[in-house]
């Protein structure tokens, strides 16, 4: 027989992750639950960190080849969606160009996850307005570069 207690917890967990998944969509929801690229890079070539009109922050660093991203990191003392939103960011600019990275905007990343809450929508602006201004951080170190 289990405690009463134990069963209201996994009773509410269980809640908890069917809204979620509802919310976020299913990529957004294992996103959430297995967040990837999230913490501080050493050393990266260029970095920024953005704190979005809800008062969420967020870093970005990324580490360049050939003109190609081939690291990308993310953190952020925001709510789990800012953390979703970062994660989809820089994975996507994983491989591109920073004329590729252009394109990725808040509707871009949005797109990415397919569904999700409109009044988080701001996060993923958050996300690819920081993307962009460690891309910009980028160019002005290579500008000037020897």
């Amino acid at each position: 027989m289990s405690d009463p207690l134990d069963a209201f917890i996994d009773n509410l967990q269980a809640q908890i992750f069917e809204e979620t998944r509802q919310a976020f969509g299913e990529a957004g929801f294992e996103r959430w639950r297995n967040p990837r690229y999230c913490g501080r890079m050493p050393d990266p070539d260029a970095s920024a960190r953005v704190t979005g009109t809800c008062g969420d922050t967020m870093e970005i660093f990324l580490k360049f080849d050939r003109e190609r991203v081939t690291d990308a990191a993310y953190v952020t003392d925001g709510c789990g969606s800012s953390s979703v939103c970062g994660s989809f960011a820089v994975e996507m600019a994983l491989g591109r160009s920073p004329d590729e990275i252009a394109d990725i905007d808040g509707e871009a990343v949005l797109a990415r996850l397919g569904r999700f809450p409109k009044e988080d929508e701001h996060c993923a602006f958050l996300a690819a307005g920081t993307l962009q201004a460690a891309v910009h951080d980028y160019m002005i170190k290579k500008r000037s570069r020897p």
